[in-house]
């Protein structure tokens, strides 16, 4: 199982921090933002230690393909109602990415975006119209449209809204799917028919695309469009449930990313982690 979290970069150590807190957890994937989500302050990459962060990689089996970049928040592409911020949100996705090459990961997850109520399709369209902006022939790595909880104007919320934006890029061979539970679940999914699910994924948009999977239980019931994580075993999804997808054979070589909140200022990811492995 490659199983792992999101971690935070912090001095002086960045990705080679980041690489060594996720071994403290016995995990063998990770995932990192490469500044803060909510802003465009980005360090140089070239502070972030990333030959000594590859290498204690190596040592530990765990494959550069592990390593997952999650985009930050504020990159919004189905905003077309102000030209100057989607115009910041495509010349930033595009510098995240040049980021994402340089330190030598595969995947970067993005949120497809939100319409801000000029309606889903011109929502839709947009988003597809950014990413052929952004993405040509040469990109080194592939997008992972994540899958969301409906929450506000989001898009992405049903499989049908994420086949749209796939068969509409261009260079199709560099997108791919990040499946999120506690998003899935707030949509309006059953985590209790997670065969289901899948066979829905698989008929609407090729279960072969689902790169990453993010692992979170909810504070919401089902189709509650709030997207609010909540701890494993803790929420409405349930223990059971979550270790069944992670363990689920046609999802074996997905890599599972744990998102669940800290308790008591703690990161719980250690027994999480163990907590999931247990069959």
């Amino acid at each position: 199982m490659k199983i792992g979290s999101h971690i935070s970069l912090s001095a002086p150590d960045y990705l080679l921090g980041a690489v060594k807190e996720a071994l403290s957890y016995n995990a063998n994937a990770l995932m990192i933002y490469t500044g803060a989500p909510q802003n465009t302050i980005r360090k140089p990459i070239k502070s972030f230690k990333i030959d000594e962060a590859i290498k204690l990689m190596e040592e530990n089996d765990i494959d550069i393909k592990s390593l997952i970049v999650h985009a930050p928040y504020i990159i919004n592409l189905a905003n077309k109602i102000k030209p100057e911020t989607r115009e910041l949100a495509i010349e930033f996705l595009k510098k995240e990415i040049k980021r994402v090459e340089e330190i030598g990961a595969y995947y970067i997850v993005l949120h497809p975006g939100s319409h801000v109520n000029q309606g889903e399709e011109i929502g839709l369209q947009a988003i597809v119209e950014g990413l052929n902006e952004v993405v040509n022939e040469d990109c080194k790595v592939m997008i992972l449209l994540e899958t969301m909880a409906g929450k506000g104007s989001e898009l992405g919320k049903t499989f049908e809204e994420i086949k749209f934006i796939l068969d509409r890029v261009k260079n199709r061979d560099k997108f791919g799917v990040c499946l999120d539970t506690c998003h899935v679940n707030d949509a309006g999914y059953d985590l209790n028919d997670f065969d289901g699910i899948l066979d829905e994924f698989d008929s609407i948009v090729g279960i072969e695309n689902i790169k990453v999977i993010h692992i979170n239980d909810s504070k919401n019931e089902k189709g509650a469009k709030k997207d609010r994580h909540e701890n494993i075993g803790k929420g409405t999804i349930g223990l059971e449930n979550l270790k069944y997808v992670v363990n689920h054979p046609k999802l074996k070589g997905v890599v599972k990313i744990l998102e669940t909140p800290w308790i008591d200022g703690v990161p719980p990811y250690k027994e999480e982690i163990e907590l999931l492995r247990q069959v």
